[in-house]
């Protein structure tokens, strides 16, 4: 589609792109297979000499349409679906990375990622250096190693809230010849594109805000293109020599821009198998389709719900850029000026107890390990998301043991603070 659209038309129009008579709406294309009519044209398919659908493992039309569509709105060169947003993660990383390279990890991200990264990567023989993402350009720069392969954080951290310095993190891996990805779930392409602030690989979990009804399960990776692997072959062989396992295909040489994904998919996807269901690829895109829309209520609702929290006398601490008083607040201006996301974290003075009691009775706000959807959800990141960490990983992770992680929905802004104002009465 055009780059002349708006995002908000692009979630509607973009991707599947019906021809006379064709099904006006994406259809579920599900079947494992795809007939052709000779053995030489399946074959060509194999060697990847042609573009085409052979394999649902591989790719599908139904999930290629949607994840155009999220490329586009990430202003990307090529984009995959995987069956979560884990798999995206472990994907985007092993994609570059092998037994004996060395990963860059902020501190603050998601539990899951964090555990991923230094545990059970660590267990493949990569390993990671986890750094404080506020701390200066000179102290970041000594995690760097003659073998690190990439760095990794988040736009929006899950659930410490931390804004990335995305120009600063872009900065420092270039300098040292390797690309920044970052995850870009809380913020989504409607409110932060990290390209045009020097990111190179985007990773979303889908599941959240994109599908936006807590109905499927997703991931995605996007490649802006921008990262020359060439440059560096040394560093990179998986990319810049033949690949053994296909045909001896070297993938920069054959696909260019395009080299980073395709070898995501013809290699890891091959293998390992992560492929999200066309299904649910289906109900991702429809919640594509009003995305601007709920993230604009979204983040309306969760700056009156903050300015609430901030305001109470039960309320020991609110943290939400979108708040003045927040120390991201300069940072979330500049990189998300239309607003950040509907999740908020706060501790109330009663502590890790009151936080317990405080959120069993809650009514409306359900307690779910879920987290940006249509409907308020309460958690409490210590006792469940990041249960796996010490209480040192948790301070180093910005998860307070207090710590009460709201996401906010889209109902009415009235019936989420009269929810609040009964609970913590």
């Amino acid at each position: 589609m055009s780059k002349q659209y708006e995002k908000e038309t692009i979630c509607i129009q973009s991707g599947w792109k019906p021809k006379n008579g064709e099904a006006r709406v994406l259809p579920i294309y599900q079947s494992t297979t795809f007939k052709y009519d000779s053995s030489e044209q399946m074959g060509r398919l194999f060697d990847l000499e042609e573009s085409g659908f052979f394999y649902t493992r591989l790719q599908n039309p139904t999930n290629e349409y949607v994840a155009s569509k999220i490329c586009e709105l990430e202003g990307g060169v090529a984009a995959m679906l995987t069956s979560s947003g884990q798999a995206a993660t472990y994907y985007a990383v092993f994609n570059i990375c092998e037994a004996g390279d060395h990963v860059v990890l902020s501190s603050t991200v998601y539990g899951g990622t964090f555990n991923l990264l230094t545990c059970t990567m660590k267990k493949m023989g990569i390993e990671c250096t986890v750094v404080d993402p506020n701390a200066d350009e000179e102290e970041l720069h000594k995690a760097f190693r003659e073998n690190t392969k990439c760095v990794f954080a988040e736009t929006i951290a899950n659930p410490a809230l931390v804004v990335l310095d995305i120009e600063k993190f872009a900065r420092l891996a270039h300098a040292h010849q390797v690309p920044l990805i970052v995850d870009n779930t809380f913020a989504t392409p409607i409110n932060c594109n990290p390209f045009q602030w020097g990111a190179d690989i985007v990773t979303h979990s889908t599941t959240k805000y994109m599908d936006g009804h807590a109905m499927s399960v997703g991931g995605c990776i996007v490649d802006s293109g921008n990262f020359d692997w060439s440059r560096y072959p040394e560093k990179f062989p998986g990319l810049c020599t033949p690949d053994e396992s296909y045909h001896g295909i070297t993938y920069t040489e054959k696909f260019g821009k395009a080299a980073y994904i395709t070898k995501a998919t013809s290699q890891l996807m091959r293998d390992l198998g992560s492929i999200q269901s066309p299904q649910n690829a289906f109900l991702l895109n429809v919640g594509l389709e009003t995305l601007p829309l709920r993230m604009e209520r979204h983040c309306y609702n969760a700056q009156k719900t903050a300015e609430y929290l901030e305001a109470h006398e039960k309320v020991a601490w609110v943290n939400y850029p979108g708040l003045k008083s927040n120390r991201y607040y300069e940072l979330a201006q500049k990189y998300m000026p239309k607003g950040t996301c509907g999740v908020i974290s706060f501790g109330l003075k009663g502590g890790r107890q009151a936080a317990a009691e405080m959120m069993d009775k809650l009514k409306l706000a359900a307690i779910v390990t879920h987290v940006a959807d249509a409907r308020t959800c309460v958690l409490h990141p210590a006792s469940h998301t990041h249960r796996q960490m010490n209480d040192e990983q948790l301070l180093e992770a910005g998860v307070a043991p207090d710590m009460i992680r709201l996401s906010v929905g889209i109902e009415h802004i009235n019936d989420i603070i009269g929810d609040l104002e009964q609970a913590l009465r």
